[in-house]
């Protein structure tokens, strides 16, 4: 599990850190790891240290200082190593290290006037922007940035790629696309949540002694080995009630697909029992394709509705007589215009971008850029646990400060239907008595995993398919097989 703190919480456990160890010395534990992080790409690169050129990037904030610091060790091992002023005055004292070791400092609009061999980088390091910076970059930077990606550059981030905004995730203008970062003592949430995600490159995050004791996580990764941990796998005293039995309502006569695929997701993510009860076009073509599914109402664990429902006329009525139970449920799609003014915790909301913004009565850009402020307020005002999908996919409770993040996948399953499938695997999820969070989470993560596993333009209801073999092989403890129970 990976953890990720504000900017705000950061600058307290530095803070603390400072007053027992003191700023430099934290410093020179960043640099140190910064430099042997920055010579081992080097050498993977180029075969040695010595003889290589380095180029660092450095701004007036301790992100250059630490740049500084670890261009003055990788020019003691040899390095010839050049710094450019991009914004402000660089720190002092690193600039002095700098010097000592015998590196150089260039101007930006000097070092941009200047090409040919002489202009060639096997490295570089952008120390411009620390976690304090306002996203985006000065017209120089990005052409300087520009110039080394096009020529191949491969380049070392230190904290954050400047440019992108260290609490949301966003990247509103230009940044860097580094090759790697460099963080240290704990991740900030634009190393998880997309686009910033994407501009980190591989993280490797470094402990300086910061601690993280007194402060709650802001965002609450899962991994592969806690996606198995987590997931419901049935045992020798399993059958298809304790698995779970879901009632779905989904589709109508006009969108009978949304039903096909959120019956499948459900089915092949391993839900006990499936109880239909949607629209009469959908259950002829679920009756022909699935026929593990039943037709006829019973008791059920959990329900999933609202995907292809369109207007519904009795929508809202059908929403309101299931909140006064205490069974959860998946609200998808059209089923978020129907919404009691105040939903149950138990129940999980599963809006995108677009869905959660017509929620809230805002615009679709407040919560695209800053995703984890809406999936919050998403939570808080409906009162029910909501799973924002999309590139990053985020699930917040009502009074809950910590946000689950999801597994990532590829930009392939931004696709009609992938959310009705995603749906039907939370229902399951939900069926089976995992709690609404961990089911959102569980369930976005292993939709990823399997698509990531299959690349390319996999329709959804094909890749609801191949669940079945991504939760089989994560089991843990697979090779001993469960005894054959009853149905």
């Amino acid at each position: 599990m990976a953890v990720a703190y504000t900017v705000d919480k950061i600058r307290r456990m530095e803070s603390a850190a400072m007053s027992v160890l003191g700023e430099h010395a934290l410093m020179q534990r960043a640099a140190r790891s910064l430099a042997l992080i920055a010579a081992a790409e080097l050498r993977s690169r180029r075969g040695s240290v010595y003889g290589s050129r380095v180029l660092i990037m450095v701004g007036p904030g301790n992100n250059g200082g630490d740049a500084l610091y670890a261009g003055a060790q990788l020019a003691g091992r040899g390095a010839v190593v050049v710094a450019v002023s991009c914004l402000g005055a660089p720190h002092a004292e690193g600039l002095s290290a700098l010097y000592r070791a015998g590196g150089r400092l260039f101007d930006l609009d000097h070092l941009l006037a200047r090409t040919g061999s002489d202009d060639s980088w096997d490295l570089a390091l952008d120390g411009v922007l620390g976690i304090g910076g306002r996203p985006g970059l000065p017209d120089p930077v990005s052409r300087l940035a520009d110039r080394l990606q096009a020529g191949g550059v491969p380049i070392v981030a230190v904290d954050l790629p400047s440019g992108v905004s260290a609490d949301t995730g966003a990247v509103p203008s230009r940044a860097i696309k580094a090759t790697r970062t460099v963080t240290f003592g704990e991740l900030k949430p634009c190393h998880l949540v997309e686009p910033a995600r994407g501009f980190c490159g591989q993280i490797d995050l470094v402990d300086i002694g910061l601690d993280s004791a007194a402060e709650q996580p802001d965002l609450e990764s899962v991994d592969r080995d806690e996606l198995a941990r987590g997931w419901p796998y049935p045992d020798a005293r399993s059958d298809k009630y304790s698995r779970g039995v879901l009632g779905i309502d989904t589709g109508s006569e006009q969108y009978p697909g949304a039903a096909v695929m959120s019956t499948a997701g459900a089915v092949h993510a391993g839900v006990g029992m499936i109880r239909f009860l949607g629209a009469h076009a959908a259950a002829q073509i679920i009756q022909a394709q699935l026929p593990n599914v039943v037709f006829s109402p019973g008791r059920v664990q959990a329900h999933l509705l609202g995907s292809g429902w369109g207007d519904r006329e009795d929508g809202r009525a059908v929403l309101a007589q299931l909140a006064e139970g205490d069974v959860p449920a998946v609200v998808d799609a059209d089923g978020l215009r129907y919404l009691p003014e105040r939903a149950p915790a138990s129940w999980l909301l599963t809006p995108h971008a677009g869905e959660l913004a017509r929620l809230l009565g805002t615009d679709r850009t407040w919560v695209s850029d800053d995703p984890i402020r809406a999936v919050r307020t998403g939570a808080e005002r409906t009162g029910a646990t909501v799973l924002l999908k999309g590139a990053t996919q985020l699930v917040a409770v009502p009074g809950s400060a910590t946000v689950r993040v999801a597994l990532p996948g590829p930009a392939w399953t931004a696709q009609a239907g992938s959310g009705d499938v995603l749906a039907g695997i939370c229902g399951a999820l939900l069926a089976a008595g995992v709690p609404a969070d961990r089911a959102g989470q569980l369930g976005a993560s292993i939709q990823a995993l399997t698509a990531a596993q299959h690349p390319g333009p996999l329709p959804p209801h094909e890749l609801a398919q191949r669940l079945s073999a991504t939760i089989g092989a994560l089991q843990p403890n697979r090779s001993e097989p469960d005894q054959m129970v009853s149905s």
